[in-house]
């Protein structure tokens, strides 16, 4: 069978055809349009030419899924609010499958890539499987049993708005100490910036040539490689939140298998090694034998379109 999967961005539309075993057969990519039926007819373009670049006649792609960004009610694929693109109470399947005539199944983007881990990538041969991705914020979703686990009002996962530091810095949800407000990419970033400006002398001004601006994630492990103490400062904070964060969530769910994506982890061993350490020591199961494996994820941004093709294997 050839399944289809819309990964619906605020920049871009992306569309990939792929087989059972979540291989990627054809795929494209479109700039996302404003508007609801804009937005509607390009994901269908989108999707007709990923079956072109495939080979495909339309006749043979046996599903279609999608995963958008916002609160989403997959049961009856509604987007109920996506202030990115506006959307409130938008009969996103509905509108999509009178365009491609097909049934279409809607879930969450951080959701959907969860799956595509579970299936195809990291996670991939395992029981069950929790995945968080690092960047601008926090997200997350877990495959418990082989389903995909999302509340019973769809709501469940928002990893990014647990509490590891209570009154602890604000995050963009309004609460206080949340895991997105230390260890998404863009606390990384922040907290790299305020440190190189109480530490004037620190290597790390040298390397963006003085401009804050220039400052990305991958600066403080390259200043850290380099022996900087304040970018050595930084990670070694940054390092301890994450395993915190990550060891909490494993005390919680115990999977099989825990897999990190996002940005930051282009570090690859130099950042799962030392959160894994931290696992290793504070994991509430750790005198047993079958212990959660820490992993990088696998798939990066193909994760959501390949998790959206595989849904119907999930529902």
């Amino acid at each position: 069978m050839n399944y289809l999967g819309i990964d619906l961005g605020g920049t871009n539309v992306a569309a990939a055809v792929v087989d059972e075993t979540g291989r990627i057969l054809g795929r494209a990519s479109l700039p996302t349009p404003r508007g609801v039926e804009a937005v509607a007819d390009r994901m269908a373009e989108s999707a007709r030419a990923a079956a072109d670049n495939a080979g495909l006649p339309w006749e043979q792609i046996s599903s279609i899924g999608v995963g958008s960004p916002g609160t989403i009610q997959p049961e009856s694929g509604v987007v109920k609010y996506w202030s990115n693109l506006e959307f409130e109470d938008v009969a996103l399947s509905d509108l999509l499958s009178a365009r491609l005539d097909r049934p279409v199944l809607l879930e969450n983007d951080a959701n959907a890539a969860a799956l595509g881990e579970y299936a195809a990538g990291a996670g991939k041969g395992s029981s069950s499987m929790v995945a968080i991705t690092l960047g601008t914020g926090v997200g997350g979703g877990a495959v418990l049993d082989g389903k995909l686990y999302t509340g019973f009002n769809y709501a469940g996962m928002e990893v990014g708005h647990f509490v590891i530091e209570h009154g602890g810095r604000l995050c963009t949800c309004g609460r206080r100490g949340c895991f997105e407000a230390y260890c998404s990419a863009t606390a990384l970033i922040r907290r790299t910036r305020e440190l190189m400006e109480a530490n004037p002398h620190s290597l790390l001004w040298s390397m963006v040539e003085g401009d804050l601006d220039k400052v990305d994630g991958r600066i403080p492990f390259d200043g850290a490689g380099r022996g900087d103490s304040t970018a050595l400062q930084i990670i070694d904070e940054y390092v301890s939140y994450l395993g915190c964060g990550v060891t909490s969530l494993v005390n919680l769910f115990q999977p099989e298998v825990f897999c990190i994506g996002g940005g930051p982890s282009a570090q690859g061993e130099n950042l799962i090694g030392p959160v894994r350490e931290i696992l290793q020591r504070e994991d509430y199961a750790r005198n047993q034998t079958h212990r959660t494996k820490l992993v990088r994820a696998l798939l990066g941004n193909d994760a959501g379109l390949i998790g959206a093709a595989l849904l119907p294997r999930f529902r």
